[in-house]
């Protein structure tokens, strides 16, 4: 298992700017993490001025994916992952979550941004039963996202695909669709999709913090409304309670108070 802080050296090749902010590393200092540098906390400390609660969005979505894997594995009895834009290794990474519970899980990773890049060795350690990859690919590129795939999972089992925070960094809605029938098309019945998203329609504040940050010149994050990211489950079996807040789906403990309404919704389905 991969210590959640190690931080390896980053690969030569991939040329890391520390003189502007970032946005995987923004996330990862809201996390909580150290994978990010003063420039980032400056970037992040100045979000939250305007919007306190960007903070429990991230670690709420955090905590949305960990009950999403651990339902997977423990519930749904899935052994293969495919986790699409998984930013900076920070705690609880999908193959931590699964192979806690199932050390044959197997896991491939994606993303195609040089700062995650060259931190990828941190994602690299699985257990001697499981296997754990990762590629250099865009959310935008999903065939070749399934072909390096298929080096490591086998397409022809029931297979998880995890797509956290990374639509909204597909503008056009027409093509974030279109990549996610794409990618369901390639894996069986019985696999599943995993989506959460920052959405539009329940916080204006976060809404103005979002679009302030997007008109700043860093790579824009679009939120969209519930039914929008409702949409991308067309076609597939939600899994109760459907698409929520993130912090109400399958809250811990179970029969605890409902916890509050954030501007991040989430689902997961199963493909009959």
């Amino acid at each position: 298992m991969t210590d959640p802080v190690t931080t390896p050296e980053p690969a030569e090749h991939h040329k890391i700017d520390t003189s502007v902010p970032h946005s995987a590393r923004i996330w990862n200092y809201w996390l909580g993490g150290k994978d990010n540098y003063p420039v980032d906390e400056a970037a992040g400390d100045a979000y939250t001025a305007v919007f306190p609660g960007i903070v429990t969005i991230a670690r709420s979505s955090r905590a949305f994916l960990r009950r999403n894997i651990t339902y997977l594995v423990s519930e749904a009895g899935i052994r293969q992952f495919l986790d699409v834009g998984t930013g900076l290794p920070t705690a609880q990474n999908t193959h931590e979550v699964a192979q806690r519970i199932a050390p044959e899980a197997r896991i491939v990773y994606v993303d195609n941004d040089p700062m995650v890049l060259g931190h990828a060795r941190a994602l690299l350690y699985s257990t001697h039963e499981g296997a754990t990859a990762y590629i250099d690919a865009d959310v935008t590129d999903p065939d070749r996202i399934l072909a390096d795939a298929a080096k490591t999972l086998d397409f022809g089992r029931p297979t998880a695909l995890i797509l956290s925070n990374i639509l909204g960094h597909v503008a056009d809605g027409d093509q974030a669709r279109s990549i996610v029938t794409r990618l369901m098309d390639a894996l069986p019945s019985g696999s599943y999709l995993s989506i959460n998203d920052g959405s539009r329609g329940i916080d204006p504040v976060f809404e103005q913090a979002q679009d302030a940050y997007n008109s700043s010149g860093a790579v824009p994050y679009n939120l969209r409304t519930v039914d929008e990211i409702t949409a991308f489950f067309d076609g597939l079996e939600l899994i109760e309670p459907g698409v929520v807040s993130v912090t109400q789906w399958r809250p811990e403990p179970p029969g605890t108070p409902t916890p509050e309404v954030v501007a991040e919704h989430g689902g997961l389905a199963r493909k009959p």
